[in-house]
């Protein structure tokens, strides 16, 4: 049986969406949990009463991850060890979109993009990795990706750009790493629905061609991410490192769909 019984967790955005799925699913499988989003709220009680409801530890932690990153990572990771002084596992899984059209664009929004979505999940690693190795820890690390990072839009290049970034961290990472017993993987949703796509329900011709992407047909609850998550996290990938699992329901298999059989059915 695939469980993390034993294990700690933290998960970067967690309150809501692809994280709080994850994070109610590590839970269930037995790890404690650290929460953490921008700031607390109704959302984070939320989240702490679902994971704690399956017995296990569970604590908050706020911190905004677009602040300087030299400031917040060191301040969340200390506070991390602050509520479980040997975490085991860490989920990158923070991340927003703030795409303009590309002429747009400024400087701070294509930075603010990439520090949160790339640059402080990658130095949050940096500070979980040395502490593994001074204490002779095996460590996990998961990266939340996107299929953005595979197939772009034509609207978000920055966000697009920060994705594509994370994939090859995800292997970078893992060859670094996979020597000193730390394993690092990443998850590439397709669309699912969570609060950032809640346009999907107001757009229902945009949701029919999206579907018509997507092989399997659906656009699901981010709850379909969450068992590949915690493969990823558990004994029984023991063996995987620097993969970027996609879970899209075949969207990223798929050339072209036919334009015919999506007009008929209109």
């Amino acid at each position: 049986m695939i469980h993390l019984k034993g294990q700690t967790a933290l998960i970067t955005g967690s309150t809501l969406g692809v994280g709080r799925a994850i994070a109610e699913a590590f839970a269930e499988a037995g790890a404690n949990v650290v929460l953490h989003s921008r700031k607390a709220g109704p959302d984070s009680e939320a989240a702490l009463a679902a994971c704690r409801k399956h017995g296990v530890r569970t604590e908050f932690i706020a911190a905004d991850l677009t602040e300087p990153t030299h400031v917040v990572v060191p301040q969340l990771f200390q506070r991390t060890l602050a509520v479980f002084d040997r975490p085991t596992i860490l989920v990158n899984n923070a991340g927003r979109y703030f795409d303009v059209p590309f002429e747009e664009m400024t400087l701070d929004l294509f930075e603010k993009t990439m520090r949160l979505n790339v640059t402080s999940g990658y130095f949050l690693t940096q500070a979980f990795a040395k502490f593994w190795q001074q204490n002779k820890i095996d460590g996990r690390v998961l990266f939340i990706g996107s299929i953005n990072g595979r197939l772009a839009e034509e609207q978000s290049t920055a966000y697009d750009t920060s994705k594509g970034a994370m994939e090859m961290m995800v292997k970078t990472l893992a060859v670094a790493l996979a020597p000193k017993n730390i394993r690092v993987n990443g998850m590439a949703p397709g669309l699912v629905i969570t609060p950032q796509t809640s346009w999907v329900k107001d757009r229902p011709d945009d949701a029919t061609w999206i579907k018509h992407h997507t092989p399997d047909g659906q656009i699901p609850s981010a709850d379909v991410c969450a068992p590949a998550a915690v493969f990823l996290c558990s004994d029984a990938a023991a063996h995987v490192h620097g993969q970027m699992l996609l879970v899209d329901g075949g969207m990223s298999a798929l050339q072209q769909p036919s334009r015919g059989d999506y007009f008929k059915r209109s």
